[in-house]
């Protein structure tokens, strides 16, 4: 990722497979944080991204506004690649004015899954044959179709039999899986909230544990697996799913989180408390009933 001095501007490439067979396609991600005031040349690519690594397809520029006032750019490049090799994917150049601004450079390896024997000579296809019936191979299938048929109409009526006459067993169930999402994840935020540990200086350790709590609520409220997926996967699953402004504030968190845990990014108290807020302000906007909580879950009564 590469900022300027005052951070009016970041940009940064990164890809989701940098180990592809032959024909196999990935997504390489751009990505431009700046200033509403600022104006970025947005690269223009043509049908390969650089000689032989082909864009079969690609997203529009999509612009988010984010709460401070920022915008952020996003783009998405379908790469592949039908050459075995390892591929030196060379920065990308942003311009701005006088200046330039370059993500970093990737690496795209190509692998051949299989050898081919070049020292071969090459042949005429042959002629189409017409394949003699294989009576005896037919009667085999046959047979084994109806041996699988009385086996499965077997297993139906045994199966039905002891779901009859078995004794009914009650399984434990984990308590937390009755609880509401929004109660469990109010519950693990206060507990965060309690600790602070970000003043100790565990500011990474904070922010997994503040997007933890927010990854397993997207889970149970949403069907999202958000644990599973990336953060750029996660807020686009989201997207359609909350309001605009709100899934502003959880896209800010969610990269303020990244870039903590992943470009060992140094937070600042304000941007501590406010990725807390969020959390808390996330799961009361979204919980099954619609309301908001009472002062017990109250995010602003800090100690």
């Amino acid at each position: 990722m590469v900022k300027s001095l005052l951070l009016s501007i970041i940009v940064s490439a990164a890809i989701d497979s940098t180990t592809l067979m032959i024909g196999d396609q990935t997504d390489l991600h751009l990505r431009v944080t700046q200033d509403a005031s600022e104006r970025v040349e947005w690269p223009v690519f043509g049908e390969t991204l650089q000689p032989g690594i082909e864009i079969v397809d690609r997203t529009i520029v999509d612009t988010v506004k984010m709460s401070d006032g920022r915008l952020q750019l996003n783009q998405y490049l379908t790469l592949t690649s039908f050459k075995d090799s390892l591929f030196a994917i060379e920065p990308i150049a942003f311009p701005n004015g006088e200046d330039t601004f370059w993500t970093e450079g990737l690496a795209l390896n190509i692998v051949q899954p299989f050898e081919v024997d070049t020292t071969l000579a090459i042949t005429d296809i042959k002629d189409i044959e017409k394949a003699p019936i294989w009576w005896w191979g037919i009667f085999r299938w046959v047979l084994l179709a109806l041996l699988l048929g009385g086996i499965g109409v077997g297993a139906y009526y045994a199966w039905q039999w002891y779901q009859k006459n078995k004794k009914t067993e009650e399984e434990p169930v984990d308590p937390e899986t009755l609880r509401p999402a929004d109660e469990v994840a109010l519950e693990k935020l206060d507990a965060i909230k309690e600790a602070k540990i970000w003043k100790d200086g565990k500011i990474k350790e904070y922010q997994t544990d503040l997007t933890d709590v927010v990854r397993e609520y997207i889970g149970r409220r949403f069907d999202v697996q958000s644990t599973e997926k990336t953060s750029d996967e996660t807020l686009r699953a989201m997207k359609p799913l909350i309001e605009k402004d709100l899934f502003t504030k959880l896209s800010k968190m969610l990269q303020l989180a990244d870039l903590v845990k992943f470009a060992k990014w140094h937070t600042t108290p304000d941007e501590n408390e406010q990725g807390l807020l969020t959390a808390y302000e996330f799961v009361n906007e979204t919980k099954d009933n619609g309301q908001r909580t009472t002062d017990d879950n109250d995010p602003t009564d800090s100690n």
